[in-house]
C-alpha cells in the first residue's frame, strides 16, 4: 500500500542557508557599525624612529657658528715706503713693545730728508739774522739816546749859568741865545728820539716773539724731519703676537700699506654670523655657550653690526668668564645662542615628521597593541632638539618622529 511522504521543513540544506545568511548579515552589521573603517598599513618597526614625549626645561636657542678673533688688534701700516732690507721678526712671533720687526731702505727718502734739513737750517739762519738786526737797531737807538743825554748833561749847566749871567748883563744876547737854542734843541731831540725808540721797542718785541715762535716751529720741523728716517726701522707699537702677510727681503712696501697686525693675546672675542630672520630678536646681552676641550664656556653679545650681507648679519660675542686656554685666532666654534628665557614645557623631540605634517598631527604608538594612530596636535616654538607642545600630547606618549613620506594617507599603522 502506498504511503504519503511528508516534506521536511528544516532540512540540512535549509539550515545551512539560514546560518550562512545570518552570519553574512551579522558581518555586514559589524562592518557598518562596529568595525574600524580607518585605512591602515603594515610598517616594519625597525625602519622608523620612535621618541618619548617628556616634560622638561625648554630653552629657546639657535645653533650658530663663530670664528675666534683677538679682542684687540693693532694694525701695522707703513709710515714710510721702502724696500725690505731685513726681516727681524717672522709672522707668528711674540713681540714686546719696541721690538724691531723690519728694516726698510729708501735712498730717495734719505735724499729728500737731507734737502729738507738744509732748507730748514737756511731759514733758521735767516730768522736769526733778522733777530740780530732788530737787536742792533735797538742798541743803535739806545746809543742815540745816550748821546743826546750826554749833550744835555753838558748844555744844561752852561745854559743855567748863561741865563744867570744874561740876567746880570754879563753876557751878550747872542751868546745866551746860542746856548739856549742848543740846549732846547737837544731836549726836543731827546723827546722825539725816545718816542721813536718806544714805538720801535713795542714793534721789536712783537717781531722777536714771532721770530722765536717761527724758529721753534722750524726746530720742531727739523726734529720731525730727522725722525722720518727712523720710520724705516719698523718697531712693534705694543706687545702681542705678530701676524704679517707674505713678505720677503727686497719686497717694496708703499707708504700707508697695511702689512700685518699685532694681536693682544690676553683676550678674545667670537665673530658670529646670524640669519637675518632672527635680526628682530637679537640684542646685546644675549647669552650663548659652546664646548671646547670637554668644558663649556659662556659668551655674551657685545656688539651688533647693522649691515646685512648675503642674508646674514654679524655680532661680536665676548667671554663672560674664563677664556679657554689653547684657543687660537681663526678657530671655528659651534655656539648655542639663547633667544629667550628657559621655561618648563611638554617637549617632543625633533624629526623628519614635521616636513610631512607641518606639526599639525603625528602618529602616536600604543605599545600594548602595536598600533600607531594618527592624532592632531599643536606645536609652538622649536629649538634644534625639541618642539614645544601646546596641545594633543602628554608626557610619556610614544610618537613616530621619523619621516612620514611612505605612510600615504593611512590613519593607522600596524607595527610589525
Amino acid at each position: 500500500m502506498d504511503r504519503k511522504i511528508e516534506k521536511k521543513t528544516w532540512t540540512p540544506k535549509f539550515i545551512a542557508i539560514i546560518t550562512g545568511s545570518t552570519l553574512l548579515l551579522a558581518f555586514i552589521i559589524y562592518q557598518l557599525f562596529f568595525a574600524d573603517s580607518r585605512s591602515s598599513m603594515n610598517v616594519n618597526k625597525d625602519r622608523i624612529t620612535i621618541a618619548t614625549v617628556i616634560e622638561g626645561e625648554y630653552t629657546d636657542y639657535i645653533p650658530v657658528s663663530g670664528t675666534i678673533e683677538p679682542g684687540e688688534v693693532f694694525f701695522l701700516d707703513a709710515l714710510e715706503g721702502g724696500n725690505i732690507s731685513k726681516i727681524i721678526r717672522e709672522s707668528g712671533a711674540i713681540v714686546d713693545r719696541g721690538d724691531t720687526i723690519l728694516l726698510l731702505s729708501n735712498s730717495k727718502l734719505q735724499l729728500e730728508v737731507m734737502e729738507r734739513e738744509s732748507g730748514l737750517y737756511f731759514q733758521i739762519n735767516n730768522l736769526r739774522q733778522v733777530r740780530l738786526q732788530l737787536d742792533q737797531n735797538d742798541l743803535s737807538q739806545q746809543g742815540q739816546l745816550a748821546e743826546i743825554d750826554y749833550q744835555i748833561s753838558l748844555l744844561k749847566p752852561q745854559y743855567e749859568r748863561f741865563k744867570e749871567l744874561h740876567s746880570k748883563k754879563l753876557v751878550s744876547d747872542r751868546e745866551f741865545e746860542e746856548v739856549k737854542e742848543q740846549y732846547e734843541y737837544n731836549v726836543k731831540r731827546r723827546k722825539l728820539t725816545y718816542v721813536a725808540y718806544r714805538n720801535d721797542s713795542v714793534s721789536r718785541v712783537a717781531q722777536k716773539r714771532q721770530l722765536y715762535d717761527s724758529e721753534n716751529r722750524m726746530n720742531q720741523s727739523l726734529n720731525g724731519v730727522g725722525h722720518i728716517l727712523d720710520n724705516l726701522v719698523v718697531r712693534a707699537p705694543i706687545s702681542g703676537q705678530l701676524s704679517t702677510q707674505q713678505i720677503e727681503v727686497g719686497q717694496s712696501i708703499n707708504a700707508g700699506e697695511r702689512y700685518g697686525q699685532i694681536d693682544i693675546l690676553d683676550k678674545f672675542k667670537v665673530k658670529v654670523q646670524i640669519d637675518e630672520l632672527y635680526l628682530p630678536r637679537i640684542s646685546t646681552g644675549l647669552k650663548g655657550t659652546f664646548t671646547f676641550s670637554g668644558s663649556s664656556y659662556e659668551l655674551e653679545i657685545d656688539k651688533i653690526y647693522p649691515n646685512v650681507t648675503g642674508g646674514r648679519f654679524e655680532v661680536d660675542m665676548v667671554f663672560t668668564g674664563e677664556t679657554p686656554s689653547g684657543i687660537r685666532r681663526g678657530q671655528t666654534v659651534r655656539i648655542g645662542l639663547e633667544l629667550g628665557e628657559s621655561k618648563q614645557a611638554i617637549l617632543l623631540p625633533t624629526g623628519g615628521f614635521y616636513k610631512d605634517t607641518g606639526g599639525n598631527w603625528v602618529f602616536v604608538v600604543d605599545e600594548s597593541t602595536g598600533i600607531a594612530e594618527k592624532r592632531n596636535i599643536r606645536l609652538n616654538r622649536k629649538n634644534p632638539e625639541h618642539y614645544e607642545v601646546i596641545e594633543g600630547l602628554k608626557p610619556g606618549d610614544r610618537v613616530i618622529v621619523s619621516g612620514y613620506e611612505n605612510f600615504g594617507k593611512n590613519e593607522v599603522l600596524n607595527l610589525k
